[in-house]
């Protein structure tokens, strides 16, 4: 197969690894074994991927692009429909949930255990970044409209952020609300914590109901930055996870 050097051919060498990483997982990650999987010419994988780390991280970067532009799309439609920034979030997170349960073997690789031997380059920081900046325009528009309730216990001591995340979020506001950032990083926490417990099937013999449990879930984190995230009337239980 002849695969000098086009867009197309670099899509169809990563849809060849992205196959293998559903089989084998990362570990099974090669120049040489996504030719095989592909049938492509090793010789010419190796001129687009020359090693193991470029392919993963062009998969890495594709994982986080793809699931924020999922979040993406469900936060548009919502705010298209005049949703408050709770049900913003719902939408937005369930989104997330979504795709995960669609993609797990990305979400492994990018929300898993770290792949031995693999450092992530810089390249990989801005698609990252798309996530945690989704859930900060949601919050911070909550800020701004007013929908926010101020919290009982104040964090107290320095600053706990980077200058990356104040960044992010667009300035540090002002009291009550100074340390809304670092609570929007346990939402954030909380939320992919939450996805890993229910993509990896840590939570189907505690709940009966995983989607109603998510929903719940991501309704209680929210309180802690004094955000009001509809739910639906209660709804009877099944096992069903979606």
């Amino acid at each position: 197969m002849d695969v000098s050097g086009t867009s197309a051919t670099r899509e169809a060498i990563k849809a060849a690894a992205r196959h293998l990483l559903v089989k084998s997982g990362a570990a099974g990650l090669s120049p040489q074994a996504v030719a095989t999987e592909g049938g492509f010419a090793a010789a010419d994988v190796a001129a687009v991927f020359p090693h193991r780390d470029d392919l993963l991280t062009a998969l890495i970067v594709d994982a986080y692009d793809d699931s924020a532009a999922a979040m993406e799309r469900a936060d548009g439609e919502a705010r298209a429909a005049g949703a408050t920034a709770g049900a913003r979030l719902l939408a937005v997170t369930r989104a997330l949930r979504a795709w995960s349960f669609a993609h797990t073997a990305e979400f492994t690789l990018i929300y898993g255990s770290p792949v031995p031997g693999y450092h992530a380059p810089p390249d990989t920081v801005p698609p990252a970044s798309r996530t945690p900046a989704v859930l900060a325009g949601i919050v911070r528009a909550a800020l701004e409209a007013g929908e926010l309730t101020p919290p009982r216990r104040t964090r107290s001591g320095p600053p706990l952020l980077r200058p990356e995340a104040v960044e992010l979020f667009g300035g540090v506001p002002g009291a009550p609300f100074s340390d809304l950032i670092e609570r929007g990083i346990v939402l954030w926490s909380g939320l992919i914590g939450l996805l890993v417990f229910q993509v990896f099937s840590r939570t189907h013999d505690s709940v009966l109901d995983e989607s109603a449990h998510f929903d719940f879930a991501v309704a209680v984190t929210a309180e802690g930055i004094g955000l009001d995230v509809p739910l639906s009337p209660d709804r009877t239980p099944t096992t069903h996870t979606d």
